[in-house]
């Protein structure tokens, strides 16, 4: 029995290496590594030890992710661009928080949802993740959420901002605010046209950047019960480092590339680990509520930024 359980796991570790390496490929996104990785679940085939490495597959992921930050590209549009995503990002957090209360959502699946809604997707939720140490299943179905609704945003934007005849500044300023990931904003914007394309994408760098702040804060929130001391999320810091580093040495721009894309794909291979490792018992405890709760969410955000932009 033994020495079949241990052919098993072998046999599992080489399936698991070769949809990791599967997960490298440009045509693998992120939400697709995730329900690779589900689908495992759900025929029983888990690794015991791999799944192990999740929380530093998705640290590394996001300090390398750094190196590809813009930030003179940051700052450059950061007069017009700052104000606007501190408000969206602070109200929402706000809102969320007492939304969560109010629907009774899982604390820890309402906080990763929100900082999903209020920043950029997957990644805020990743960052978010490794600080609060929520559940798999948490992690699964707060990325399921925001990964349907940006499927349903890169079709309903663009038909939106053509119907009420917004520019493509105003609608690229929209997208950038109101649009979880960054594929699905910048997917929006070129969709758009080529000036909503770029005010898109300036002002989501600025927006990503609030995963820096929110982190630092939540993690003084959430203490050590025990003990009571803040647990610092240090990988948040080798963010912040990545990015200075990039900006004060440019001429290592084809380095900091490749680091970047191993972070992107980095990232996949965390979401297919995190697929890999839920209970359909538990994310089904997580229920239709928390769903329900994150497309408030989104719809608070697209209209009240919306409104503000267009006012």
């Amino acid at each position: 029995m033994k020495h079949r359980l241990a052919v098993n796991q072998k046999q599992l570790g080489f399936i698991y290496g070769a949809l990791m390496v599967f997960c490298m490929f440009p045509f693998i996104s992120p939400a697709i590594a995730l329900f690779i990785g589900i689908g495992l679940s759900l025929v029983g085939l888990k690794h015991k030890k791999i799944t192990n490495y999740t929380s530093f597959a998705l640290k590394a992921s996001i300090v390398l992710m750094g190196f590809g930050m813009s930030l003179t590209q940051v700052v450059s549009v950061s007069k017009t661009g700052f104000i606007d995503t501190a408000i969206s990002v602070i109200s929402v957090m706000i809102v969320g928080y007492f939304l969560a209360r109010l629907m009774r959502i899982e604390g820890k699946i309402g906080t990763l949802i929100s900082a999903g809604t209020a920043i950029c997707g997957g990644s805020a939720i990743a960052a978010v993740a490794s600080i609060v140490n929520p559940k798999n299943y948490q992690i699964s179905f707060s990325l399921i959420v925001i990964f349907i609704l940006n499927a349903l945003a890169l079709v309903l934007f663009p038909l939106i901002g053509h119907y009420f005849n917004l520019s493509q500044e105003i609608f690229g300023q929209w997208a950038a605010i109101a649009i979880h990931d960054t594929s699905s904003v910048v997917g929006a914007g070129a969709t758009y046209g080529p000036e909503a394309l770029q005010v898109a994408t300036t002002v989501k760098l600025i927006r990503a950047l609030w995963i820096i702040p929110l982190s630092l804060l939540i993690a003084f929130v959430q203490t050590d019960k025990s003990q009571g001391k803040v647990k610092i999320p240090w990988f948040i810091l080798f963010f912040v480092v990545s990015i200075i580093i990039a900006y004060l040495f440019p001429a290592g721009e084809t380095l900091y590339s490749g680091l970047s894309w191993m972070g992107k794909k980095g990232m996949v291979i965390a979401l297919f680990l995190i697929g890999s490792n839920i209970s359909v018992k538990e994310a089904q405890e997580a229920g239709l509520k928390s769903f329900i709760y994150g497309i408030l969410l989104w719809i608070f955000i697209g209209v009240s930024s919306f409104q503000l932009l267009t006012m």
